[in-house]
């Protein structure tokens, strides 16, 4: 396994060469950096701030193609950190421009910092210029383009992992103040979370509401919620426990 990985490690490293300007990106939300190296790691130029929008992505080009010309490189590679989602319109519109674009693991990033300069000293340029240095070593994976269907996917799916963390976190809420306010309503409901349950704290909250109400009074409101509610048994059995 050792092996292979440090075969995979070799192609990679192999396929920088000496005609590569290699650019490393701090990704943040409003302002990116940008630092160069060449095939061996020396510095190339000075380092580039540029915005997050595409008059700051025509600045990069344009100080990517300066530098190509200044050191007669032919070939351009971009990398960068997969920072939340900041990095994906960089990425797609270099990719547009034929610009290679890679990543690298930010987990890495942090265990190379003192490479440079030993010390785990933190910044915006340093940040770059790590990544760069990491593309030298072959410390970096491809960007493969995928379809609209799959990025539409991809989204659904992050907001269906959203949804159902604050639904759990709903849900134990509604548990924790249960057992605080009227632990015998799961007399009545076994699951607190189901739709008469919900139906009865969304009308009655507390047993001081319920032990005032007659089952008639109960049953009406669970109608106005419920197409098919709970019978008069259990709407007695609530006021006898909330009592």
């Amino acid at each position: 396994m050792n092996f292979k990985m440090q075969d995979k490690q070799n192609q990679l490293i192999e396929r920088i060469s000496d005609t590569h300007l290699i650019v490393g990106v701090d990704i943040a939300q409003q302002l990116h950096v940008a630092r160069a190296v060449n095939f061996r790691g020396i510095v190339v130029g000075d380092p580039l701030t540029f915005e997050n929008n595409e008059e700051g992505f025509v600045k990069l080009l344009n100080w990517i193609q300066d530098l190509k010309r200044l050191k007669n490189l032919d070939a351009a590679i971009v990398c960068m950190e997969p920072t939340g989602h900041y990095w994906i319109n960089l990425s797609k519109w270099l990719n547009n421009q034929n610009i290679e674009v890679v990543t690298v693991n930010p987990h890495l990033v942090k265990r190379n910092k003192e490479n440079r300069d030993n010390t785990q000293s933190k910044s915006d340029k340093k940040d770059a210029l790590v990544i760069a240095d990491m593309v030298k070593n072959g410390y970096y994976s491809f960007v493969r383009p995928t379809t609209e269907s799959f990025e539409k996917l991809r989204v659904l799916i992050s907001n269906r992992d959203v949804i159902v963390k604050r639904f759990v976190m709903a849900i134990n809420q509604v548990n924790r103040w249960v057992d605080v306010v009227f632990p015998e309503l799961r007399q009545v409901f076994k699951d607190v979370s189901c739709k008469g349950a919900i139906a009865t704290l969304r009308l009655f909250p507390t047993p001081d509401e319920i032990s005032s109400l007659e089952t008639l009074d109960v049953m009406r409101g669970w109608k106005s919620l419920m197409k098919r509610q709970p019978g008069p048994k259990k709407a007695q059995l609530l006021i006898n426990l909330a009592k």
